[in-house]
Formats: structure tokens, sequence, C-alpha cells
């Protein structure tokens, strides 16, 4: 059989004896690519023949690295100060920065220090070179413009609020406690405001030193007191809300001035107010190095209850003695700091209750990528239903940019642009960091011993072992092209469920399974020799618990199903969790059903929680056979869940396995009613399988989540224990432990690294912190009331930043930023991804050096596409494209490369479709009421074709680093405080750019050979380098061949299954519809999606 276009002795031979193909195959790439832009949105391409494929060939060498005069390889250490960092700093030896830090020494007669790995990302201990001033590039934005949009507070009630501007203009030393302060009153009486200096000091000047600038500056707005308190949260989000109550950014009054501290006392100045455009807005890409340290006479917003208590107070002598017990405590603020940029929350301190002099010195160490005038600090008070605002604090963008610490007193100030309270204060220093002296990033994933993984992340990268990573449910022998790798040896295509069963079976201790959705009706072996095609996952765990192996289900509790007395509900997502706990009921298997919790959070949050949000952790973890009579554990990590619709193929059939395969497990949501004859949805998923301590990390993950579950409440308490489920594997001789020596020593050129990245919060795992400042101990971030592990996002950013070529993605949702967005910007999908992939673009556009990025998405989400959460998610999914493609384009221009390059040169979004052609192998019945002749069902069934339903969650950077998991890009999965996540991140240290000096042809270079090979239908030499522009423009072309094959009426088989994303991206970056194609084919829906009235924290 033909290899589609390709020369490459690689053959795709076809157990299903596919029919010919009536079409041509691809024609042959050229000679020299064309300018793809200069013709229609899907042209055709004179292409000559092919190359024969070579792996002989080596790239160019590695481009050095851009960082400037100093660099940060390792984020500030917080633990090594007893006090808060010092104005400047020696520098230090270099050494590797630890896993732990060490916990604070709360013996100190000083406030402990806490330090906190960043709210959004975990943190990193990086060690402080000398401060080197960075100069600022040109500006080259709007300042008018920049606070256009509303300011979004996360949990706070409805405020005006403004732009404040603040700096100082004497040292501040962040070793002085701090002594009283002079009333606020009598400081303004003693004011002079001149023409833009400052008044004479009223005391001795304070001694040389590095001044540390906090000018205040604050325009002019209307007064709306009226709204700043008393409005009770809407907001839901950790990150920001869905239902934010607005504060307008350009609203605080004309106060302005600045506070000095000094060894001589402290004083107010005031100074003129600045215009409304005077603070430019500037691009903060890199790291935030952010201390919070204390506030001091705050405003007690609880006068609720103070005048509870008063009532209480005049109440008869009995009456009043009874509560008087409650009420004689003094009843204030619970506050906390929320830190933002760009309306989004990049950080927030955990909450001191009943208290209006708080401390926290908690330290933040943050990525950003954030166009902003402002840095602003939200002092807020928290409530059971939400939280109030207290004030703010804002430092301008302009003042951290050259990369000095702004540090001290700030005064706290409300709507009106005047201070809360008199005398009310907040205390912090902060300074930026840019990427270009951020060295971490500059050389990929690196190799040696001093390469220690992400930092900052609950779980530590371990070394040894090895991994297995998996594409689609199954992959029959012969259905992919052999991919050579450089030791000689050809890449081994997995197979996923297969090997899963297999591990199962071999099961002697313990099955653990986590799962979104686990059904036991399920076969995981389908057509192979030697096993039972029968034999269902339910039948098999049973048989395993029999023998006495320990089987525990630990599977999302859906609300919306039930079963009670005798009626059941099968849910609105059917998961088919009460069906399987049913199964296993009068069994020795333990099911437990888990609803997502949000116990700790505000009511409002907690109802949310519980109605929205999901456990969607996919993971098997099985013991097995370590040689020598001994055992260890092995664990299943990534996207597939054991459940109906998922077993599928490299070939993805519609239609020609309905009566084989698939015969009892259909699944195709998209359509209603009557679906005889109709296609089915094909799956496209990614999987791994980890052999090695990062697998115990798993399992760590498991019994967490596990015993958080299973806690008895009430009565229970008394008579269950509730642990005795796990088994407990310290007890059992012959098992292997984490620290033992890893199956696969350093020196073997197939050893992997891997780590494992979570996101989820303390309300679904036991052993977090119960005292949040003991959070830095396990890198967790604070939210309000629950600490966080945020690692997958972490993971992601470090991957992107440290890219040097390509980044492929392969991921069911594709949203985020919406910080940049034009429009919206207030959604609250503020995770960094797209921007971050975006920047990395225009990075390498500056320096003239190649760079590409691939995503592959599903053509619509998965549903009725013409519904309304499906199409906000298309909406969002839209925006966040239009952002990227936007930001490409700035960066050519600014380079004067408009003209010769577009940004499809450098970023492209695809999805897969699938067309089969009638043959003589359908025997497809169609059963039951006709469905209606305009309809979904049967416009699909006509054209026989179908989307293939992308449901990866997967990344491969420069084919050295992989990250493979649950999680999808967006915020539901990178939040952490919505649906709980796994994943894991690895690489081969013997096949890195480090190690090679050159294009790295280990196993995940096999990997993401093997899925091009799936989605195009062929190997071409050019796939060798990914990031080259004979490679983009090969691969777009493929994409618009087959998008134009797949939308076409004549019905012909299709043997590519690449579609370029059915939108009309232009020179300048602008995303529209296509001109002949505003909806999906057959099923209907707008492509770029609709702005209908739909609950945000759902869609994004």
């Amino acid at each position: 059989m033909d290899n589609y276009g390709s020369s490459s002795p690689y053959r795709y031979p076809s157990p299903y004896g596919y029919p010919p193909n009536p079409h041509q195959p691809y024609p042959p790439p050229p000679v020299s690519a064309p300018d793809p832009y200069a013709q229609a949105p899907y042209p055709s391409y004179p292409y000559l023949s092919s190359h024969s494929f070579n792996y002989s060939h080596h790239g160019p060498p590695r481009p050095s690295s851009h960082s400037g005069h100093f660099e940060y390889s390792y984020p500030p250490n917080a633990m090594d100060f007893s006090h808060p960092p010092p104005t400047s700093y020696a520098p230090p030896p270099t050494y590797p920065y630890p896993y732990h830090v060490p916990p604070p020494n709360h013996g100190s007669p000083r406030p402990p220090l806490f330090h906190q790995p960043s709210y959004q990302y975990g943190s990193p201990q990086y060690y402080y070179p000398p401060k080197e001033a960075y100069s600022p590039p040109p500006d080259i934005h709007s300042g008018t413009n920049s606070f256009s949009s509303p300011y979004w507070p996360d949990n706070t009630s409805t405020a005006e609020g403004g732009k404040v501007s603040q700096s100082s203009d004497n040292s501040i030393s962040t070793h002085s406690q701090g002594s009283s302060y002079p009333a606020l009153d009598d400081l303004m009486s003693n004011v002079r405001l001149s023409d833009g200096k400052p008044t004479a000091p009223a005391s001795p000047p304070a001694p040389a030193g590095h001044p540390l600038m906090h000018s205040i500056s604050v325009p002019k707005l209307q007064q709306k007191k009226d709204e700043f308190y008393g409005y009770s949260n809407n907001s839901f989000s950790g990150w920001g809300s869905s239902y934010p109550t607005r504060m307008n950014s350009s609203s605080l009054s004309d106060f302005s001035g600045s506070f000095n501290e000094s060894v001589y006392g402290e004083r107010l100045q005031i100074v003129p107010v600045q215009n409304k455009g005077s603070l430019r807005v500037l691009l903060l890409h890199g790291n935030l190095d952010i201390w919070v340290h204390e506030a001091k006479n705050l405003p007690n917003m609880d006068m609720f209850h103070k005048t509870l208590g008063d009532v209480f107070g005049k109440l008869p002598g009995g009456v009043s003695n009874k509560i008087e017990g409650t009420m004689n405590k003094k009843i204030t603020s619970d506050p906390y700091v929320s830190i933002l940029v760009s309306n989004a929350v990049i950080g927030r301190t955990y909450v001191i209750s009943n208290s209006e002099n708080p401390v926290w010195w908690q330290h933040f160490y943050v990525p950003v990528a954030h166009h902003a005038a402002e840095v602003h600090f939200l002092v807020k008070d928290s409530d059971v239903v939400g939280s109030q605002l207290i004030g703010i604090v804002a430092i301008p963008v302009e003042r951290i940019y050259s990369g000095e610490t702004v540090e001290g007193f700030f005064p706290i100030l409300n709507s009106n642009g005047k201070p809360c309270k008199q005398d009310a204060v907040l205390k912090l220093s902060i300074q930026y960091i840019p990427m270009e002296k951020l060295s971490i990033y500059h050389k990929g994933v690196g190799a040696g011993p001093e390469y220690v993984g992400v930092p900052g992340t609950y779980f530590p990268l371990r070394k040894g072992g090895t991994v297995s990573l998996y594409q689609d449910a199954h992959v029959p022998d012969g259905s992919l092209p052999n991919v050579l790798l450089d030791s000689g040896m050809y890449y081994a295509h997995g197979k996923c469920w297969q090997d899963i069963f297999d591990a199962i079976s071999q099961a002697r201790r313990l099955i653990y399974i986590t799962g979104w959705s686990v059904w036991h009706k399920v076969r995981l072996i389908r057509n192979a020799a030697g096993y039972s095609p029968d034999y269902t996952l339910g039948d098999l765990l049973r048989s395993k618990s029999q023998e006495g192996v320990r089987v525990l289900l630990l599977i999302w509790d859906d609300p919306t199903s039930r079963s009670i007395l005798g009626y059941k509900t099968d849910g609105v997502m059917a998961t088919h969790d009460e069906e399987t706990r049913r199964f296993f009921k009068h069994s020795s298997v333990q099911v437990l059903l888990c609803p997502r919790s949000g116990k700790r959070h505000s009511w409002i949050k907690q109802k949310e929680v519980g109605t929205i949000y999901t456990h969607h952790q996919k993971t098997v973890i099985v013991d097995a056979d370590a040689g020598s009579n001994r055992r260890k554990v092995i664990a299943f990590v990534g996207g597939l869940d054991l459940c109906d619709g998922r077993y599928d193929t490299p070939h993805h059939p519609i239609f020609r396995t309905l009566n084989t395969d698939h015969k009892d497990d259909y699944h195709n949501p998209t359509f209603t009613g009557n679906v005889g004859g109709c296609p089915r949805e094909p799956w496209h998923d990614l999987h791994s399988k980890i052999d090695g301590p990062a697998a115990y990390d798993v399992l760590t993950n498991f019994e967490e989540r596990w015993l958080k579950a299973s806690k008895p409440h009430g009565i229970k308490k008394l008579t269950t224990s509730y642990d005795d489920a796990l088994l407990r594997l310290e007890r059992i001789p012959d098992f292997i432990g984490i620290n033992d020596a890893p199956s696969v020593g350093e020196d073997d050129p197939e050893v992997w690294h891997v780590q494992i990245f979570r996101s989820i919060d303390s309300n679904s795992v036991k052993g977090f912190p119960k005292d949040p400042k003991n959070a830095t101990s396990k890198n967790l971030v604070c939210g309000k009331n629950v600490l966080i592990d945020m690692s997958i996002h972490t993971a992601y950013i470090k991957a992107i930043r440290a890219a040097q070529h390509y980044i492929y993605i392969e991921n069911q949702y594709f949203i985020g930023s919406s910080y940049n967005w034009s429009q919206h910007k207030d959604l609250g999908a503020d995770n960094l991804i797209p921007m971050e992939i975006a920047l990395k673009i225009t990075e390498k556009i500056k320096a003239h050096e190649r760079f590409a990025v691939y995503i592959v998405i599903p053509m619509w989400p998965e549903g009725v596409p013409t519904g309304a959460a499906t199409q906000r998610i298309l909406f969002w999914q839209n925006k966040t494209m239009q952002m990227m493609y936007e930001t490409i384009y700035k960066a050519l221009v600014e380079a004067g490369l408009e003209a010769a390059f577009s940004p499809q040169d450098y970023l492209n979004f695809f999805c897969l479709g699938n067309r089969e052609a009638i043959s003589m192998y359908d025997n497809v019945g169609v059963t039951g009421s006709p469905p209606p002749a305009n309809s979904p069902q049967v416009a699909s069934r006509n054209s026989r074709r179908f989307m293939i339903y992308v449901h990866s969650k997967g990344m491969i950077v420069d084919d050295e680093y992989v990250i493979l998991g649950s999680a999808n890009i967006n915020q539901r999965s990178m939040e952490g405080t919505r649906d709980s996540e796994i994943a894991m991140g690895a690489y081969q240290p013997h096949y890195t750019w480090t190690k090679a000096q050159t294009y790295p042809h280990g196993q995940i270079h096999g990997y993401r050979m093997s899925l091009w090979a799936e989605h195009t239908g062929t190997i071409e030499d050019c796939f060798l380098q990914p990031e080259s522009l004979e490679c983009v423009s090969r691969i777009r072309a493929m994409g618009e061949m087959n998008w134009k094959q797949f939308a076409a009426d004549e019905v012909t088989e299709m043997r590519g299954h690449l579609l370029k994303y059915p939108v009309e991206v232009d020179r300048k970056g602008k995303v529209r519809s296509l001109p002949d194609q505003e909806e999906f084919p057959d099923v209907g829906g707008k492509i770029v999606g609709s702005f209908l009235a739909m609950k945000e924290n759902l869609t994004i």
C-alpha cells in the first residue's frame, strides 16, 4: 500500500483493508516553499518530488543565550534571612537550589519569615546576585487607554477604585520594625503643594544609601463612597471572578504623597497630582520578587458584629450575661492581601483572623507576562460569603522596571484616594527580574546532576526508571511507520490499554485507580490474540480482589447521578459512577465516590465547586515484579479514562468498526435521539507509564486523596477506622521503597528523569499543612482558606520559557491569558500559557531566530456545537487565538519583518477529522425511528465524515521534554481550586540539546514523529526540523488540503487526519471565519463561537 505521497522507506499499512484512494495523495513538497499568503486561504502548492527519509542530518549549532550581564539562575532563598531582605545583596556562591525550603524559625524574637511559592506558580528558591539596573525598552504602548477596561478585584465587594502610583524619596530600612505614625491630619496641615517638586523635609535628611522611591500619584475621580462598602461578594474564582464587581482603575482621587521611614523618624510628603495618562503601560515578562510584610492600623470592617454586641449589651442582665462569653473578644477584620497585575491575581496571602495589625512576612516569587501600568495590592477583609475591599496600594511599573527593589510602608487608600483609616499602611517590597536575567530559562532542559527539574513544586524531580509513551488506547502492529532513533533502535509504539490490562492481571498486592469516569463494562482488549474479547474491566478487578489483591477505586461523584430507593439517574455527564459502585457493592473491591468539595471556601464558592468542578485525575497504580522476588510500584498517568468511548486506534474509524470493536461501545454526544447508522466520535488521547521512583509520587497522590475522601464524619468517627483500606508498603518486606536503587542507572542511555505535578487544593488531599504559615515546606500557595498545589501550571511555564526551537501541543481546550485580550479582559481565564507562548515567539523574532508552535485542538468541544456552553468556549478560544496572533504581528512590525513573514509562519492551530468512503466492509444497520431529514445525524451519515475528538493533554518541547496528564489548558485545570488534575513531566538526560548539541533523537523524538505520522499519514524529511519554515509551510499545506477534502461535497477516503483549524488568519494576525465556511459541516454551530449567556466559570 502506498505511503500517501512520501517516498520515505517507512510504510503505513492498514489493518482495515482500506479501498484504493480515488484522489491523489499529498503532492510532493516544493524545492523552495512559495509565499503561502499571496494566495487564497487554502491554496494548492506546486510541489516537486519529495526526498528520501534520512536521519543522518544534523541541525545548526544551538543559538547562544540572551542573558544580561548578571543572570538569576535561581530564585532568592527566603529562609536565608532572619528578617526582610536588605536593600542590596552580596553575590552568594552558586549551587543548586533545594527542593524543600527549611521551615521558618518560630523561636526567633522577630516575626517568622514565610516564603510563599507564588499564588499561581510555585516558587523556586533563587539566590540574589548584585543588583544590576535593567534598561527598559522604548515605550511602544499608549498610557492614555491603559485602564479603559474595568478593574476586576477577586472576591471583593463592589468598589470604585483608582489609579494609584506610589514611590518613596528616601531610604527605608527594612530592618526597622517601624515606630508609631504621626496622625495624617497633622501631616496634612503642614503640606505645601508646589509645581512638581516635593516640599523641604521637616526633619533631617536620611543618611546616604540606596534611595528607595515611593511616590504616590493619583488622578482625580468621581466620588462613589456608597459603592465602596456593603456589597456581598459574587466572585467565585480564586484567580478573579466570573461575576466581578467593578472597580475602575482610574477612579482613586487626587491624594498624592510619599511615606518616609528612616532612623530619624517618619514623615509624609504630598506631591502634585500627575496626569491620568502619566503612567506608561509596560510589558512585565519575567518574575516578580515580592514580600508582603505587615499592615498597621486597619479599619474594623466587621461593624455588623460590633453593632450586634452593642444590642446584646442593652438586654436584661441574665440574657446579656449568657451572650457575653461569645462577645467579650473584640471582633474586627480578617485581613489578607491579593496582588494583581493587569487585573489578574498573581498572589495572595493567607487570612489572619481578627487583626487590625496583621503580620504576614510572606514571600512571593511569581512569573509575569503582563502589560501593566501598576502592580496593585488589594487589602481585603475575609467574610463568610466573600470579602470586602479595605483599600489599595499601587506601585507603578515604571518604578520597578529598572530592576531596583522598591520597599517600605505605603498608605492604604480607599476609593477616594485617601487613607482608608488614619495611619493605615502596608509594608511591602517588590523587585522585577526580566527574562534576560533568568538564565534558568536559557538552556532548555539542561543536563547533568546539577539540573533539578521544575523548582518550587510539591514533588521533586525523580531520577532513574523508565517511561512508556502512548498515543490512543491501542496501536495495532504495523499501523504506524517505524522511526529510527539515535540508539540505532526503532521507536516502540505502545499498546496502552493492553499494557494496563497486563499490569492489573499481574498485580499481587494492590490496584489503585482514580478516574473522572470508570465503567465496569469497558473492554480493555479487543481483537488481540491470546486475550478474551469479552473480559470486562469489572470482571478483571473482581477476580483480582478475590485473589487477595487490594483493589481501590476513587471515582468522581457526579452530583447529578443518584441511586435512591431504587430510583436511578445516570447523571448529566454519564460517568457511570453509580452504576460502577453498584456492580462492586457485594465484592471486596472498594469503590469510593468522591465529590468535589469546597468545604473551606466561602459559602458561594462551596456551592460552585461542588456543582461545576470535578475530580479529573486519571491514574492506575499497581505493584509489579522487581526481580529477586521483590515488588515495586508502577503507575499509568494521562488523559484516558477507563470508560466507554475511549478505545480507538491511529486510524480512528467512524463507520467500519460499529459492528466489531465498537459494537457495544458507541459514543457520540453530538447527536441526540436516534443514532442508528451515524458515525461514532473517534477519540485521540495521550497516556504514559512510569516505572521508577516517580511512580511512588503518583501513589502518594492517591493515598492523600483517599485519606481525605474516606475520612468519616459525625457518629462514624467513633466506629470507623478510615485508613485501613490503604496498604502500608513500608510494612511489606518484599516491597522496594522510593529511596531504593532505581531499576535503571544514570549511566544507561535510556534512563529517564520524571517529575509529578498537580492542580489540587487542601479540600481534596490529606497531608497539606494545617497552618498556612507552613505551606512553604511543601511549596504550596495560599488561596483564601485553602492551600493549593499549582505545579502543573508551573511546569508548563517553565517548559515554554526554556523552549529553544519548537513547541508541539495537543489539548482538549486552549483558553487563557484573558487579561491581554482585546475584550473581556476581566473574564478570569488568567493562566499564562497562551501569553507565554506568544512572547516566546516574539523573543525569537527579535533575535532573528526560527521558532514554531503547533497546537492541535478538537474541531469543537465535545457536545452539541450549537449549544450555549460549546459556543461560549469556542468564543473564548477564538479570543485566545486572536490575542496570540496579534502579539506576534506586533513583534514582526517592530522587527521590520512584517513584509517577509506572517504570524502563521510561527504559530498554527489544527484539528483532526476523518472521512470514510462507502466500501464492501460496511454493514451498518439503522434501527429505531429515523431522525428528521435535516438533522445532524442524517447529514453526517450522508457525508460520511466526523471530527476526531482530541482529548489529549500534552506538550512536547524541542524533542527533549514531554508533559502528559489530565490537565487541559484552561482555567478549570490550571487554577488548582477547580478541577483536580495530575501530570508528569519527563526527559531523557542523554537525549537533550545540551547533551547532544544538536537535534536529540531519543524516545520523545520518536513519540512526536509517531504522532505526526498518525495525523498526516506520512513521514517527511522536513519533520526532522519542526522549527524550520519549510516544515511549518508543509504541515500547514497538508492541513489545508485535508480540510478541503473533509469539507467537500464529494465523499472520498481520507488518509491524513490533520486539518488546518477552519479559520482565516491574515498577515496582520486578524482571525475570522472562512469566507465559505462559517459553521461546522453537517452539525452547525459558528466556528468562531458566539457570546451567549452562560456561566463563565463553566466555560473557562
